[in-house]
């Protein structure tokens, strides 16, 4: 079965908050949506991140004037 669509689309402004690597962001029609996932290391990094210290709490990394 061949199936033609006809679309005309205008967007005046779209906003995208977050997009992740396994989103999907479509305007318009698409018969089949292929997955590709294409990951690079542009940093040539050989080894995982260290860890993450605890968060501080914000006041304590300032000093607050005494009057």
């Amino acid at each position: 079965m061949n199936l033609h669509v006809n679309q005309t689309i205008i967007i005046h402004n779209i906003r995208i908050n977050s997009i992740g690597n396994s989103s999907v962001f479509q305007i318009g029609s698409a018969g089949i949506i292929k997955p590709l996932s294409q990951l690079y290391n542009t940093g040539g990094f050989t080894e995982p991140v260290p860890e993450l210290r605890p968060p501080q709490a914000p006041w304590s990394q300032f000093p607050h004037p005494t009057y």
